[in-house]
């Protein structure tokens, strides 16, 4: 099953980095209020999906792109359109 890491990012220019199965539905509980996190973001949007082949692999990308906590690779990362790390 393909899975997907995705960038949000808000009016204020804060990142949010998820990872799903489907990004559809998980951007629509973001739209909705349902993840605490980005309830308090100003306007969240979509502004970077990458496909995995599953979700495990989605979610070792996510988890290591939190663990950087750096502003300037995410920047990167959109503006590549290429998160260029291995599971």
């Amino acid at each position: 099953m393909n899975a997907f890491v995705y960038i949000l990012r808000d009016q204020n220019g804060k990142y949010y980095i998820g990872s799903t199965t489907d990004l559809k539905r998980r951007m629509n509980q973001h739209d909705s209020g349902h993840t605490r996190t980005t309830r308090n973001m100003n306007f969240p949007k979509l502004i970077f999906s990458q496909q995995y082949q599953n979700l495990d692999s989605a979610r070792k990308i996510e988890r290591k792109l939190k663990k950087l906590k750096r502003k300037d690779y995410i920047d990167n990362i959109i503006k590549d359109q290429i998160i260029k790390m291995n599971p």
